[in-house]
């Protein structure tokens, strides 16, 4: 993840964690209520979904007919609804074709709005049989309550450290021990702008979320052959003038910048920044800035502000129809939620669905969370059906080996020139693993359990 009062500040973090970024309208018109999916492939999976003849109920959340899941998101806090959507636009396709060995797929919204996630955490323990696609800002607050209760997670999003690598959690987001941005880093300062690495400023929201992702990010620029010249901090609720900083910026001649914070306040900054005359090489908007609102807020400032974002091996959505999985996902979204937008937090999203129905059709009755969880860690090259570069879930803290990297224009986002080297990745990313002192992910150990208690 990317609290004037604690709410103002969490508001902040919440948009660096909960994922902006959207991709072009899926304004077709809705099929008919009484068509069918024609497929249960999807990409290069086969059956994802599928009729069956399930008996029994062996375990919370699963009877016979039926399968209860919970979907997290700040939505009530946010409005943002992608992890909604996706959960809607996934059961509903999967449901008609007969749902996971015939058992339906139930989603339950556990809006946890911003600060509500214990509670919403405690009602998942009492009925769901896992949490699948979705996310929450401060999700720290309730991974000891997840583990005591045993209750398997497929992510969308992970946000806090406490949360990031924890047990009984499947997601490819990288290990909490490593940087999921060595690759795009030492594109950046040894490949494409090395005379931009004695010259590197980092500027983030003032709350204790960001600063650690601020230490972070200075320890791998370092790891990287980068030396942060120029620090700062924003008031986490927002700037009204950003002149002070962009002059900031200029004295110090910082020419490679990263931003950790909302990307509209970045717009202002860039502007600032464009008035004054002065442009880094290059500015990491971070991918919560990958969408169309932030070129339009952008404007101008992009003739002359070079913004790139490493978009976590997701496969560009502007280029959807050069890949058949993002252009199924886009069909799907038009015929099951046809006013919802396609966003890179809704790919992450239903690529855990899919995950999880993989995993769950091949337990078959004998549906317990045990089973779900070891055949999900037993993909070593998951990719979604072809949503997103591989990814080894057999190794929940191991480093990310592929990235791809988008660039900012005022006609909107492109690949940026990275040098893919598999398909529209670039799989050839350095190993750093963090030498400083940071929060360590919550353990089935610290909660007194172990994996033998996962029936």
């Amino acid at each position: 993840m990317r609290p004037q009062t604690v709410l103002a500040a969490c508001a902040a973090v919440v948009l660096l964690a909960a994922g902006c970024a959207r991709s072009g309208p899926s304004g077709q018109e809705e099929d008919s209520p009484t068509a069918t999916a024609s497929s249960a492939d999807f990409g290069d999976l086969k059956n994802v979904c599928q009729k069956g003849d399930a008996k029994s109920a062996p375990t919370q959340g699963v009877t016979a007919d039926a399968i209860s899941v919970g979907v997290f998101s700040d939505v009530g806090f946010t409005k943002k609804s992608e992890f909604v959507d996706a959960a809607t636009v996934f059961t509903k396709w999967c449901n008609e074709l007969g749902g996971v060995n015939g058992r339906e797929l139930v989603a339950t919204t556990r809006d946890s709005k911003l600060t509500e996630v214990p509670q919403r955490m405690l009602e998942a323990c009492r009925e769901d049989f896992a949490l699948v696609g979705g996310g929450a800002a401060l999700d720290a607050l309730g991974v000891r309550e997840r583990l005591t209760c045993l209750l398997p997670s497929f992510p969308a999003q992970v946000s806090m450290a406490g949360n990031y690598g924890s047990d009984l959690q499947v997601a490819s987001l990288g290990g909490a021990s490593y940087s999921r941005y060595a690759g795009f880093y030492h594109w950046l300062l040894k490949d494409s702008y090395p005379d931009s690495a004695g010259a590197l400023g980092v500027i983030s929201g003032d709350s204790a979320i960001t600063k650690l992702l601020a230490g972070q990010t200075n320890e791998v620029l370092a790891g990287s052959g980068g030396t942060v010249t120029y620090e700062d901090l924003y008031p986490a609720q927002g700037v009204a003038d950003w002149t002070p900083y962009a002059q900031s910026i200029k004295t110090k001649g910082v020419r490679g910048l990263v931003f950790l914070g909302d990307f509209t306040q970045l717009a202002k900054l860039e502007q600032a920044l464009t008035n004054i005359g002065y442009a880094p090489d290059w500015i990491d908007a971070n991918s919560n800035a990958y969408g169309p609102a932030f070129i339009q807020l952008a404007g101008a400032a992009l003739d002359s502000q070079n913004n790139v974002a490493d978009v976590s091996g997701v496969f560009p959505l502007e280029k959807a129809d050069d890949n058949p999985a993002t252009k199924q996902l886009v069909d799907l979204f038009a015929r099951y939620a046809p006013d919802a937008e396609v966003t890179l937090p809704a790919v992450r999203a239903f690529a855990a669905w899919l995950l999880f129905a993989k995993a769950a059709g091949s337990c078959g009755d004998d549906l317990t969370r045990r089973c779900v969880y070891d055949a999900a860690t037993k993909e070593t090259a998951w990719t979604g059906g072809g949503l997103t570069a591989p990814a080894d879930m057999s190794e929940q803290d191991g480093p990310i080996e592929c990235f791809n990297v988008e660039k900012a224009t005022k006609d909107g986002w492109e690949p940026a020139d990275f040098e893919p080297d598999k398909g529209a990745y670039r799989c050839d990313a350095p190993v750093y693993r963090y030498q400083g002192q940071y929060p360590r992910p919550v353990t089935l150990a610290d909660v007194g359990k172990s994996m033998n208690d996962v029936k």
